[in-house]
């Protein structure tokens, strides 16, 4: 019986130095990787991305604050341009575009300065000033496309190094192939693929985004000149320069 006891009394103790030690180990915690981490790990390739992405927002900063500028037209302008060209006024017109100072309005400046030759050579001379004008607006817009497809591959490319890497770690393993040893270029083939995509897909919708708003300007210059043809068009007798 009491043989029985001190049994008791030791599995006791036992249990109690179990429960001491567990409590007194450190406690595994999650382990988790920060985007510094994840850049560090996707390889020499990020720089490559990173800068692309540079690129890729300042283009479409840019290139946004540019058309959205050309892009305020006053719905009044071409209406002051038929009172001063029915009045004249040609060089309040021409002061008038040069306040403007958007693409309609060097159009119609150009316009303006072409008054008195055949009606074919102003709207030759628009039309050139247009295509200038929309060069200027599209000007960065390929840069961008490329970036948008180069990225991806890219991210690819250093998924292909990635693997190569960790098929090299394990053919020169031996028989001591460890998990360890493959991390490595894993992490690089899937983080650069990660990289390469994002950059791709920012600068992708950018650049369509981009695109649509340069076509709705083009929309808006087209139908100012026109208006402006129109007006010369209908206008009684020769437009005369203001004393």
């Amino acid at each position: 019986m009491l043989f029985n006891l001190l049994q008791g009394v030791d599995s006791l103790q036992t249990v109690a130095d179990a429960i001491n030690e567990a409590a007194q180990s450190p406690v595994a915690q999650e382990k988790t990787v920060n985007f510094f981490e994840m850049f560090r790990l996707g390889g020499a390739l990020m720089w490559v991305l990173l800068a692309l992405s540079i690129v890729a927002v300042y283009i479409i900063g840019k290139k946004w604050w540019t058309i959205a500028k050309a892009s305020k037209v006053d719905k009044d302008f071409m209406n002051d341009i038929r009172d001063y060209i029915g009045d004249g006024k040609l060089k309040s017109a021409v002061t008038l575009c040069r306040k403007v100072d958007n693409p309609v309005a060097r159009m119609i400046e150009t316009g303006i300065g072409r008054l008195g030759r055949p009606m074919n050579e102003i709207q030759a001379a628009i039309e050139n000033t247009g295509n200038i004008e929309v060069a200027r607006l599209e000007k960065g817009l390929p840069a961008l496309a490329s970036i948008a497809g180069g990225a991806p591959m890219i991210g690819f490319l250093g998924t292909v190094l990635g693997m190569v890497r960790a098929f090299f770690n394990m053919s020169t393993a031996g028989n001591n192939i460890d998990i360890t040893l493959l991390s490595g270029g894993i992490y690089t083939a899937m983080i650069t693929t990660v990289g390469g995509l994002i950059v791709g897909i920012v600068a992708y919708f950018g650049y369509n985004f981009l695109t649509a708003k340069v076509s709705n300007l083009v929309y808006k210059m087209e139908s100012s000149t026109t208006e402006f043809i129109d007006i010369l068009l209908h206008e009684p007798g020769d437009a005369k320069e203001e004393a």
